[in-house]
């Protein structure tokens, strides 16, 4: 579900699940259709909110980040 979410990035991904980005593509491989993979593939990659570094560079470090998506319970 925190792969799915545009703004999860896997580097928090990481933190809670301790999945590296190579081990959650390869997940999300298994468990979407072919077609619904390459839509989200196209979607994370290169995209700034996915990867903690580059979203730093975009936005200024004082916003919180979400770890969590909204369905996920806790």
């Amino acid at each position: 579900m925190m792969a799915w979410e545009d703004r999860t990035s896997f580097d928090a991904i990481r933190m809670q699940f301790g999945l590296e980005p190579g081990e959650v593509i390869k997940l999300m491989r298994q468990e979407l259709k072919e077609n619904s993979f390459r839509l989200w593939r196209a979607r994370t990659s290169g995209r700034s909110t996915k990867h903690e570094a580059r979203f730093r560079e975009r936005v200024e470090s004082g916003s919180m980040r979400r770890f969590r998506a909204k369905s996920q319970r806790g």
